[in-house]
């Protein structure tokens, strides 16, 4: 009896293992493990997330797949939460986009498209009525910038400030980070900051709030071309996975309520297929002007 007893209580621990074993982490894209798309906060947070779970939503009801999605804190953050697996979906501005890919393998499925346009410049923007006229005048005066991880809010002004003899770390007097493209623009409206740098063209993004933004504030100078933003996956995304969300997103972007939430989240009219050798131009850019991709990535 005893050894019956015995015999049937290691079956059941037979059982009981197998069933474990089978008790790993839930397959992604379920409700139990759901993707996570991650969205950098270069406009109205509020409106980012409200654009963003729509998006998630409507990648959902075409693919069956669970997606979330979330704003980061900052544009670091999204690109080290992909390093970290802690988002499989990113997207990213394109200096982040590249310094993702040579950290971490991240790799773009998608860019944006504004325009007809697959790559936008960034500007340099100042009150009408300041009395600055060129790059020159800016020295003294004060500096906004969007975040140091943005690229046509920080990277690619300082160096176009660099080659015309303006140094961006000791001819300000005073330097603002503001943390988004619309704070920029706001800023200088208010005549909190002499100049600030954003995207082209950042005006139109307070343009409800301030109807006569673009009378008020100046476009001062603007940069050369650079790529623009991504939709990009982590290395071991499953592949199949990410081409249904890809083939996903260019549906939404040809829809009319995909485009309405593209509008509403970052100003996007498509959404184009790319391969990371869409950004070798600016790589070679970033390496003339004395930028070490590998080293900013450490």
């Amino acid at each position: 009896m005893k050894k019956s007893m015995w015999l049937v209580a290691l079956v059941l621990l037979s059982v009981m293992s197998l069933a474990l074993a089978g008790c790993g982490t839930p397959e992604l894209g379920t409700e139990d493990n759901p993707i996570v798309m991650s969205f950098v906060p270069s406009g109205d947070t509020q409106d980012i997330i409200a654009s963003g779970d729509q998006i998630a939503e409507m990648i959902t009801e075409k693919t069956g797949l669970e997606i979330v999605a979330n704003v980061g804190t900052d544009f670091a953050a999204v690109r080290e939460a992909m390093g970290a697996g802690q988002a499989h979906i990113g997207w990213l501005n394109t200096f982040n986009y590249v310094l993702a890919n040579e950290k971490y393998g991240v790799d773009v499925g998608l860019v944006t498209q504004r325009y007809g346009l697959t790559y936008y410049t960034g500007q340099l923007n100042v009150r009408a009525d300041s009395g600055i006229t060129s790059l020159e005048d800016l020295k003294g005066k004060v500096m906004c910038w969007v975040d140091p991880n943005s690229t046509s809010g920080y990277i690619i002004p300082r160096i176009m400030l660099k080659a015309n003899g303006v140094d961006p770390d000791t001819d300000f007097a005073n330097t603002v980070e503001a943390g988004s493209h619309n704070n920029v623009i706001t800023a200088v409206y208010n005549g909190d900051c002499d100049v600030g740098a954003s995207y082209d063209d950042a005006r139109s993004s307070i343009a409800e709030e301030y109807p006569d933004v673009m009378d008020v504030v100046a476009v001062l100078a603007t940069t050369t071309e650079i790529p623009n933003d991504t939709v990009a996956f982590t290395q071991d995304f499953p592949p199949e996975m990410r081409e249904e969300i890809v083939n996903a997103l260019l549906e939404i972007s040809a829809s009319e309520e995909g485009q309405a939430a593209l509008e509403n989240l970052y100003s996007i009219e498509a959404l184009v297929e790319a391969d990371d050798t869409f950004f070798d131009a600016f790589r070679a850019d970033l390496s003339k002007a004395g930028m070490d991709i590998e080293s900013l990535a450490e």
